[in-house]
């Protein structure tokens, strides 16, 4: 990081920097954008990189991307995108919104609630089909009102198909037997070859049909926000770097989606949030493309994985989890392309006491799988309390009652599934004490 960079940093890093007042700030960094939190406000702006598929490397372009954000993203939610604010300097201090030239500019945007987030509620056990029908309602009418034009039309073009698929293929070269194995790599490039191919028509139909949009491009749960109870849903951080990531079949950014979901270990909500999606559009041909768009854009989540695992400006902890996602994100691709069969469950149960623990964990080790606990899982996943604790509580009541019990085998389940869908087994250890 340059001296002038570091500079920049530190002084955005002060909560006296920014025109709202924030006791803090926190730093989220992605490959692409360092997103400040300052108390209610949220301020993005964009690193000055060039990855061929976007560049950000003049002040200019920072500040055409910063107004596309604004505009694209306000269709979806118009709440959330305030401003987009020059930063300047003076007495050799940032300054927002000062009179002089600008040195970069900031995407403003009004701060959503945290526990709404949907990466939080998956963990906490808390997605189910009634926020899924909240995001189908919001998406349904964005989709049939969005732009479908012309010049928004060629992007379903077959020449267009291909290019974003081999585009990914070669930019992943350079990981092959190192974050994807060979085999893999093959097995995934010829069924996206061969689905081409051999659905030429279908992809022709989806053009003259007029289900190629004006969409979002990055519709997963990391940019899902629910306004809790249910109310409402915030779908933000459309891509707007690059039309042809943006614009295309209604099928892939649902796809999108639909694979975030598998990913999480929730392939039962995949399943009903595409077959709802469809039957709401009314376009059964949305279900026949969805495993192809479902490998794509796993795959484009294993690449992301590999740039910041081979960004030497990142973090160890940074590039270890980038690495391990973009391994399990390339198995999840080679799944949907019909390479790996999912592994098995080993499921041990019956009533306390009578040593099923025992026998899980030494049929784990000798088979080095990963093993599920229920006990663990309740404290350190539901109730969020250290394995160790104890909790001598009566029976149906506090961390043993329904609530946390029906969390506690759908974080088992979820557990289990995200390891199945990479081809991996797993052991599950609970009492499993009634058919519900």
């Amino acid at each position: 990081m340059s001296d002038m960079i570091q500079d920049f940093m530190e002084q955005l890093m002060k909560p006296e920097t920014y025109p709202n007042k924030a006791d803090m700030v926190e730093l989220i960094q992605t490959h692409i954008s360092w997103v400040f939190l300052v108390g209610n406000r949220v301020y993005k702006i964009k690193k000055p990189v060039n990855f061929g598929f976007l560049d950000f490397t003049t002040v200019e372009k920072r500040h055409f991307y910063c107004l596309e954000e604004l505009r694209l993203n306000r269709r979806l939610c118009p709440e959330i995108y305030l401003d987009c604010y020059s930063i300047g300097l003076g007495d050799g201090r940032i300054l927002f919104n000062a009179q002089g030239k600008a040195i970069d500019w900031a995407v403003v945007m009004k701060r959503m609630p945290e526990e709404g987030m949907m990466q939080r509620l998956i963990t906490m056990e808390e997605m189910d089909n009634q926020k899924i029908d909240v995001i189908t309602r919001k998406l349904a009418p964005f989709y049939e009102e969005a732009d479908a034009g012309p010049e928004v039309a060629r992007y379903g073009n077959l020449d267009v198909i291909i290019q974003n698929t081999e585009e990914n293929f070669e930019q992943t070269r350079d990981y092959v037997g190192k974050l994807i194995g060979h085999d893999a790599y093959d097995k995934i490039c010829d069924f996206t070859r061969t689905f081409v191919r051999k659905h030429e028509g279908l992809f022709l139909a989806r053009v003259r049909q007029g289900w190629i949009k004006d969409g979002h491009g990055d519709l997963y749960s990391a940019n899902i926000c629910f306004d809790l109870p249910e109310k409402d849903v915030y779908i933000f951080d459309c891509i707007e770097f690059n039309d042809r990531f943006r614009c295309g079949d209604v099928a892939s950014d649902v796809a999108f989606l639909a694979m975030d979901l598998d990913f999480n270990g929730l392939l039962v909500l995949s399943k009903y949030f595409l077959n709802n999606f469809s039957d709401k559009m009314h376009d059964p041909g949305l279900l026949e493309l969805s495993r192809f768009y479902m490998c794509y854009r796993a795959y484009v989540r294993g690449k992301i994985g590999c740039f910041t695992w081979s960004d030497e400006a990142a973090n160890e902890e940074t590039r270890n989890k980038a690495k391990e996602q973009a391994e399990d994100y390339f198995k999840l691709a080679l799944w949907y392309a019909g390479g790996l069969k999912p592994g098995d469950i080993y499921c041990f149960f019956g009533l306390s006491g009578t040593g099923k623990s025992t026998l899980a964990e030494s049929f784990a080790q000798r088979h080095g799988l990963p093993v599920f606990n229920s006990d663990r899982i309740r404290k350190e996943m539901v109730a969020q309390v250290p394995a160790t604790e104890r909790h001598l509580e009566p029976y149906g009541r506090g961390i043993y009652g329904r609530q946390f019990t029906r969390k506690t085998y759908s974080a088992l389940l979820r557990s289990a599934a995200k390891k199945i869908v990479t081809g991996r087994a797993v052991v599950l250890d609970a009492t499993y004490i009634d058919d519900a």
